[in-house]
């Protein structure tokens, strides 16, 4: 599997409404941190989440986070 294309190196903090999004894995889209389908004919493919309230979340900028969409600090030994 190929890596994936590095956005920025530290996380998105967006305050999000209660829904479903999905987080482009692949670091290609215009519309970072979600996906805008720039993936197409890739390996890759959106992750997809659900929130059920308004939160803010720490959304994974470096596309390599263990915890998938999340951050988890991995950007920090890149």
């Amino acid at each position: 599997m190929s890596e994936p294309e590095c956005p920025q190196k530290y996380p998105y903090g967006i305050e999000l409404e209660a829904g479903v999004y999905f987080w482009c894995k692949c670091g290609r889209s215009a519309n970072q941190p979600f996906c805008d389908g720039s993936h197409a004919g890739s390996e890759f493919a959106p992750v997809r989440f659900e929130l059920t309230e308004t939160e803010t979340q720490w959304l994974c900028g470096c596309k390599r986070s263990g915890k998938s969409y999340l951050c988890d600090g991995t950007h920090k030994s890149l």
